[in-house]
């Protein structure tokens, strides 16, 4: 039994754009919510401590919270491609 490909419609053969949009949305919000949540520790120190120990620490903070949402991004994209390809 021959497989079908996600976001492609099987009857035209074209890209289904609906469906991708309909993915690519919450991807969107998911990263969204931790460039912001890293954005604040980053305000912090361009606006008010660059060269103090609490700005480096507010730096690593950012980068945590950057680093953390990179593998909880991944972690979706991976569970949601295996939902995609049971459907």
């Amino acid at each position: 039994m021959p497989s079908t490909r996600p976001f492609v419609d099987p009857v035209t053969g074209e890209l289904n754009t609906a469906l991708i949009l309909s993915e690519a949305v919450p991807l969107a919000k998911l990263i969204g919510v931790f460039v912001a949540g890293s954005l604040v520790p980053y305000t912090i120190v361009f606006f008010g401590s660059e060269s103090s120990v609490l700005g480096a620490l507010l730096a690593l903070i950012g980068d945590f919270i950057l680093a953390v949402g990179a593998g909880i991004v991944l972690l979706y994209v991976v569970a949601r491609g295996i939902q995609l390809s049971s459907e």
